[in-house]
């Protein structure tokens, strides 16, 4: 196969990650732009959102991973998200891998994208050039015009879908008997237990997660006290 009659669009962002220089270095046609969303467009309908283990984890706490979701959604018929590394990493980010899973869980199958892992950049590389060189990859324009997101009301949505247990219709109803993502973070879990159709057991995972101390946090004390 010429590797140099296939395209792809690949994020500036992505440079330091090594993987542009392995594509070039089989002579893909590979043209780095500022995209908007995701990391590589590899077909008109096809973009993959590259995310280390511990790049996913973060963006789970912090809200982006549903955020970002909700956009490749959005603009694209057939988004990717690529999950590189050792799974095994997430036991040394949280005490809590069922957070991973729970969100992991809500991408397939709320957002409906299927999730690819690879072990290394080598590997991620491989299957770009492979999803590259699908006969469809060539049909149509690659680039859209995509506005950078700005709307609130998503990005809090977002952050509610976060919690174990909450996809976006829940979001909306929390969203509606609360009025802020802060008054629902702060409510008792018997109040959090009267949004309609949650419940009393996701009730207190809720809580549970949100008042849970993070082991980093646990053994910086412990140092600081033994400092002392």
């Amino acid at each position: 196969m010429k590797f140099e009659n296939l395209r792809i669009i690949v994020d500036e962002r992505e440079r330091k990650s090594g993987i542009p220089d392995l594509l070039k270095s089989v002579g893909l046609n590979m043209e780095m732009k500022t995209l908007p969303i995701g990391d590589y467009i590899v077909g008109p309908e096809t973009v993959v959102e590259r995310k280390s283990i511990r790049d996913l984890m973060s963006s789970v706490f912090d809200g982006r991973l549903f955020d970002q979701c909700a956009r490749l959604k959005e603009h694209f018929q057939h988004p990717i998200v690529l999950m590189e590394g050792n799974v095994d990493e997430i036991e040394e980010i949280t005490d809590n891998p069922l957070v991973f899973y729970g969100a992991i869980s809500t991408v397939v199958l709320d957002f409906k994208i299927p999730i690819i892992p690879t072990p290394s950049a080598m590997h991620t590389a491989k299957l770009l050039v492979s999803m590259c060189s699908r006969k469809d990859s060539s049909k149509g324009p690659y680039l859209k015009k995509i506005k950078k997101s700005s709307d609130l009301e998503k990005q809090q949505l977002s952050v509610l879908c976060s919690l174990p247990g909450i996809g976006e219709k829940f979001a909306v109803r929390m969203l509606e008997k609360f009025g802020t993502p802060l008054k629902v973070f702060t409510a008792t879990t018997a109040e959090l237990a009267k949004v309609e159709g949650l419940g009393d057991v996701r009730a207190k995972k809720i809580k549970k997660m949100l008042e849970s101390k993070n082991k980093s946090h646990k053994e910086s004390n412990q140092k600081t006290l033994h400092d002392a």
